[in-house]
C-alpha cells in the first residue's frame, strides 16, 4: 500500500511536524487532511526551522505536491500570511494545492469564538480562539462557506448576505456586540480568492490519480487522538476528528487505501488548555520538563502542561488508531532524570482499571498507577543506532513497546532531522 498516515497519539505537540518532515522527503504527495490553524507544526531542516500552521510539511521538497484536503478550515487570511512568510525565505509555492470543498474561517467564527468563550467564564474549554469550533459547527449545519465559493463571487455575495444577517443577530442580541459588515467582509475574501484561486481546485482527482500510479501518499495529522470529539476528553476536544480513520474522509478516497498508521507519542505526556490530565506534575519534575522541552505551543506560546507518559491513554489511543507503528519522540528530553515513571494504571474509587474512560468526569477522579523505571543520565542527542542507546533507554523505548503492543519505527532524540533513529523504513 502507498498510503501512510502519520497521527498523534496523546493531547497533540507529539512532534508530528518532525516525522512527517523527514517522511514527505520520500513521498510524491503529502495531505493534510484535519485542523485548521489552532494546530501547528514546527519543522527543523536543512533549509531552516519553520512553524508551519496551515501549508502541508512536504512544501519543502520541490517534487511534492501538497494538498490542503476538504477536512480542513482555513482562514484565508492566515493562510496567505504563511504562504507569504515561505515565499520570502524561497519556498515554491506552486505545488499547494487547496480542496474547494474546505470550509473557510469566516470574520464571525473567530467573533463568535471569542465571545462564547468568555460567556462560560470559568468553565471555558480552552479554546486557541481561533473560529475553528464555529467554523465546523457551520459545516455541519450546512452553514459553511468553501474555498470553491470564493471563485464564484456572486453566488459568494447571496450566501454571505443570508448568513452574515443570521450571525449579526446573534452577535448584537445573544453577546451585545458590534454587528459585521457584509460590504467588508465580502470585499476582504473576494481579495482573499483572487489570491488563492490558482491553488484551489478539485484535489480528489489529483489524489486518486496519484494513487493509480502507485505514487508515496503522506496524510498529515494534526493535533492529537485525546482531542478527538469523539474518543478525547470530550468536551475539551478539536472540532474535527485528528484519527487516522478521518485521512480518508478528510482527503476524499477509500480506508481500504491507508496501509500503515504511524502514531506519535512524545515520551513522556504534554497538554495544553483545559481538561482532565491523569499524569500532570503541578511541580519542579513538570517544570523541568517544561523548560527541557521548551513546552510551548506553536500556535499559541501557552505553557503545556507536562507529566509522565501515560500508556493507559496511549494504549487506547495506538487502538482507535489502528497504528502499525510507533514514532517515540522527544526521549532525549528525559535525558537527565535518576528515576522515569509510567503510568500503567488508573486507581478509581478503589479499585484498579486499564482502560480510559469516556466521562471527563470520571478521568478527573482517576489516580495514576505508575510504575518506575530506571533513568540514564547520559545524553542520547548524539547517538544514531538504537543498540548505542544505553541500556535503561532501550528498556524504557522496550517497556512502552510492550505496553502498547506495537513496535517503535522511529525515536527522535533532538528537533534537527539528524537526531533521529530509524529502526525500520516507513516510506
Amino acid at each position: 500500500m502507498s498510503v501512510v498516515a502519520v497521527v498523534g497519539g496523546q493531547w497533540g505537540d507529539e512532534g508530528k511536524g518532525k516525522i512527517v518532515d523527514m517522511l514527505a522527503e520520500k513521498s510524491n504527495m503529502v495531505v493534510r487532511f484535519s485542523g485548521g490553524d489552532n494546530a501547528g507544526h514546527t519543522v527543523v531542516n536543512p533549509l531552516g526551522q519553520f512553524a508551519l500552521k496551515l501549508v502541508p510539511s512536504g512544501i519543502f521538497y520541490p517534487r511534492v505536491a501538497c494538498i490542503m484536503g476538504n477536512g480542513m478550515a482555513i482562514n484565508p487570511a492566515v493562510l496567505l500570511e504563511e504562504m507569504d512568510s515561505l515565499k520570502q525565505r524561497g519556498i515554491d509555492l506552486s505545488r499547494l494545492y487547496i480542496s474547494d470543498r474546505a470550509n473557510l474561517i469566516m470574520p464571525y467564527h473567530t467573533l463568535l469564538d471569542g465571545l462564547e468563550e468568555e460567556s462560560r467564564g470559568g468553565k471555558a474549554i480552552g479554546t486557541t480562539r481561533k473560529g475553528i469550533g464555529p467554523a465546523f459547527s457551520d459545516k455541519i449545519a450546512r452553514l459553511g462557506i468553501r474555498a470553491g465559493d470564493l471563485l464564484d463571487k456572486d453566488g459568494f455575495h447571496e450566501r454571505l448576505s443570508r448568513l452574515l444577517e443570521y450571525k449579526n443577530a446573534i452577535i448584537t442580541k445573544v453577546f451585545g456586540a458590534e454587528p459585521l459588515s457584509l460590504d467588508e467582509v465580502f470585499q476582504q475574501y473576494c481579495e482573499y480568492g483572487e489570491r488563492l484561486a490558482q491553488h484551489i481546485c478539485e484535489t480528489t482527482v489529483m489524489i486518486a490519480d496519484a494513487l493509480e500510479r502507485g505514487d508515496r501518499v503522506l496524510m498529515e495529522g494534526a493535533q492529537g487522538a485525546l482531542l478527538d470529539p469523539d474518543f478525547g476528553t470530550y468536551p475539551f476536544a478539536t472540532s474535527s476528528s485528528p484519527l487516522a480513520g478521518e485521512a480518508s474522509i478528510g482527503a476524499g478516497f477509500g480506508p481500504t487505501r491507508i496501509g500503515s498508521v504511524i502514531g506519535v507519542f512524545k515520551a513522556y505526556c504534554s497538554r495544553v488548555g483545559a481538561g482532565p490530565f491523569p499524569t500532570e506534575l503541578d511541580d519542579e519534575t513538570g517544570e523541568l520538563i517544561r523548560e527541557r522541552g521548551h513546552e510551548y505551543g506553536t500556535v499559541t506560546g501557552r505553557p503545556r502542561r507536562c507529566g509522565w507518559f501515560d500508556a493507559v491513554a496511549a494504549r487506547f489511543t495506538r487502538r482507535v488508531n489502528g497504528c502499525t507503528g510507533l514514532a517515540i519522540t522527544r526521549l532525549d528530553i528525559l535525558d537527565t532524570f535518576p528515576r522515569l515513571k509510567i503510568c500503567t494504571g488508573y486507581e478509581l474509587d478503589g479499585q484498579i482499571i486499564d482502560n480510559f474512560p469516556a466521562s471527563v468526569a470520571t478521568l478527573a477522579r482517576c489516580q495514576p498507577v505508575y510504575e518506575e523505571l530506571p533513568g540514564w543520565q547520559v545524553s542520547t542527542s548524539d547517538i544514531r543506532q538504537f543498540e548505542q542507546l544505553p541500556r535503561e533507554a532501550r528498556q524504557y523505548v522496550a517497556r512502552l513497546e510492550e505496553l502498547l503492543s506495537c513496535p517503535a519505527d522511529i525515536i527522535s532524540v533532538g528537533s534537527a532531522r539528524e537526531q533521529t533513529i530509524v529502526r525500520r523504513d516507513i516510506m
